[in-house]
C-alpha cells in the first residue's frame, strides 16, 4: 500500500508561484523550480479565479442593492419636496387673500 504524502504550501507561496505562471513563458521549468506539479498550479489558478469572480458577483449584487435603495430615497425626497412646495403655495395664496383690502383687484379706473 502507497501512502499519499501532502504538503500544506502557505497561502504567500502560493500568490508568489501563481504570479510567476503569469509572467513565464515556461511552466514545466517554474514547475520543476518550485518543487510542484503543473496540475497542482493550474489547481491554485483556477481557485484563484472562482474565487475572484465569487468576490465580483457579491460586489455586483451589493452594488445593485445599494444603488436600489438610493434610488427609492431620492423618490422619498422628490415626493417630500413636491407636498412642500404644494403647502408652501397654498399657505402664500392663503395669506395674500386674507392680507386683501377688500377691493376688487383692477388696475383700471373707471372714468366717471
Amino acid at each position: 500500500m502507497v501512502e499519499a504524502s501532502y504538503r500544506k504550501y502557505s497561502k504567500e507561496f502560493r500568490e508568489t508561484a501563481l504570479r510567476r505562471l503569469s509572467a513565464t513563458a515556461n511552466v514545466s521549468e517554474l514547475c520543476r523550480e518550485l518543487g510542484i506539479s503543473r496540475q497542482l498550479l493550474y489547481q491554485w489558478r483556477a481557485t484563484g479565479q472562482r474565487a475572484e469572480r465569487k468576490r465580483s458577483i457579491g460586489s455586483e449584487e451589493r452594488l445593485r442593492q445599494e444603488n436600489e435603495q438610493l434610488k427609492k430615497a431620492l423618490v422619498r425626497r422628490t415626493l417630500e419636496v413636491d407636498f412642500l412646495k404644494a403647502a408652501c403655495a397654498k399657505v402664500e395664496a392663503q395669506r395674500q387673500a386674507s392680507i386683501g383690502s377688500g377691493e376688487t383687484a383692477s388696475g383700471k379706473r373707471s372714468a366717471n
